[in-house]
């Protein structure tokens, strides 16, 4: 039987199942390692609620102690991964629809997480049910591995591949089609200090680095309200003040383009710039803000390949004197990281901060001749028709780089709305139900 033609008969299933995980609203909001959940009741729900349907339609499951889980089917020495994850980023304000009540709309269908990543997830795991209820025998062990902490710290995956087996191969549902083959690195690092200054009390913006953030607000020691409504007027900028609180408004985006976001703090740094001097103030406007590319730091980088090294300063803290600078880097291979680092510290020195890497992980590349990029590109090829469109490296960072050879595989189509990260994300009904289609051949080609 056709694959897609089967999983259009099956159509409201995948929808429904993808609704019931997409209303789990699986942020994280504390980790813990001593609780018995360690990212929180939520993500857990998550987590149980996958592996519960998996025993429902005869699978095996294994739960790693709340940290990860995984789905198998088949046997073999060799061993298939699919890697995907549950936890979904903040929300953000100004849903049109409530973000964790799945809305469908002419053919999209509206959540947090419907594309990033629990869609993805749903299409994945029918793919591998329905590969199953047709009496698919592969001859490699296949396993959805369901990881919790995706978008934070990687604590969960981490966890997982201590105590399980790595996949020989592998492909990450959470990205985009034809096909990525190469991911940039990722490097987070922090700036902060004391800044003992009275006229800024207080400043915050940001609640992940993965993310541009789309508000910031400070408490100021000194009256600026009517400069502060002109900036708002000037640049016409939304944001207000009350209490003593100056808030302002950008626009969320993933920080892997920080470019399609609006910088919240960049704005209101940019006004605080002309009436309060500061170290902090003056590091962010000096090196920070409105570039997204380093070029203020002097430490930008092109490569063909991969483009361009970017940079989104995502944390914003000033506490009690206290400050901290959050910036979450993606950079390509060939830039100078050592080089850079150094740079970027002795600037920070210079205004009597310190600096800390946080997170640093390598570059991953897969060469796009390779037997396993070939092999799911021709699945994509089959049900799109789509020959032309190239081969993809990203500044995203996905599970694929937890593995030495695995690829991010879909399920964002060409020329679709990237909308991971951001108010109203949605997944096209159509996109969801081909994906499935995709990765049931994937998987039947990848071990028949």
């Amino acid at each position: 039987m056709d694959f897609y033609e089967y999983v259009l008969a099956h159509k409201e299933e995948i929808i429904e199942h993808t609704k019931e995980l997409l209303r789990i609203p699986s942020i994280l909001e504390e980790f813990d390692e001593k609780n018995q959940h360690p990212f929180g009741e939520e993500i857990n729900d998550a987590l149980e609620y996958m592996l519960s349907l998996a025993e429902k339609d005869g699978f095996l499951t294994k739960n790693v102690d709340s940290y990860a889980g995984h789905i198998e089917y088949g046997s073999g020495k060799e061993l298939l991964g699919i890697l995907c994850h549950l936890d979904v980023v903040p929300t953000g304000d100004n849903w049109t629809n409530p973000p964790f009540e799945p809305t469908i709309i002419d053919g999209r269908l509206y959540a947090r997480g419907s594309i990033d990543d629990k869609g993805p997830t749903m299409a994945a795991y029918f793919a591998l049910k329905f590969l199953k209820d047709m009496g698919v025998v592969p001859n490699k062990l296949i396993r959805i591995i369901l990881g919790t902490d995706e978008e934070t710290a990687w604590r969960g995956i981490d966890y997982y591949f201590a105590r399980e087996q790595m996949p020989d191969i592998g492909f990450a549902p959470d990205a985009n089609f034809p096909l990525i083959y190469g991911e940039k690195g990722l490097l987070s690092f922090v700036v902060e200090g004391q800044i003992g200054d009275d006229k800024l009390i207080s400043f915050h913006a940001g609640d992940r680095m993965n993310v541009v953030p789309d508000s910031a607000s400070c408490e100021l020691g000194v009256d600026l309200s009517k400069q502060f409504k002109n900036y708002l007027t000037k640049n016409n900028y939304k944001g207000s003040i009350e209490d003593n609180i100056y808030r302002i408004e950008g626009k969320r985006a993933h920080a892997m383009q920080p470019d399609k976001g609006i910088n919240a703090a960049s704005l209101l740094i940019d006004f605080l710039k002309d009436h309060i001097n500061n170290h902090y103030i003056n590091f962010i406007s000096d090196y920070l803000t409105f570039d997204h590319f380093g070029k203020k730091f002097g430490i930008d980088y092109h490569d063909e390949e991969m483009k361009d090294l970017t940079l989104n300063p995502a944390v914003f803290v000033v506490e009690e004197g206290y400050c901290k600078i959050g910036v979450n880097g993606r950079y390509p291979k060939g830039w100078d990281k050592e080089r850079a680092l150094k740079i970027i510290e002795e600037k920070a020195n210079r205004y009597n901060f310190s600096m800390k890497v946080t997170t640093d992980k390598e570059v991953h590349y897969i060469n796009p001749e390779d037997e396993l990029v070939q092999t799911l590109h021709q699945s994509y090829v089959k049900f799109t028709g789509d020959k032309t469109t190239p081969l993809l490296t990203i500044g995203g960072g996905t599970y694929a780089r937890a593995l030495k050879k695995a690829v991010a595989f879909g399920p964002m189509m060409p020329g679709r709305e990237d909308v991971v990260h951001q108010l109203d994300e949605y997944i096209m009904i159509e996109d969801l139900l081909k994906a499935t289609a995709i990765y049931m051949d994937a998987i039947y080609e990848l071990t028949k």
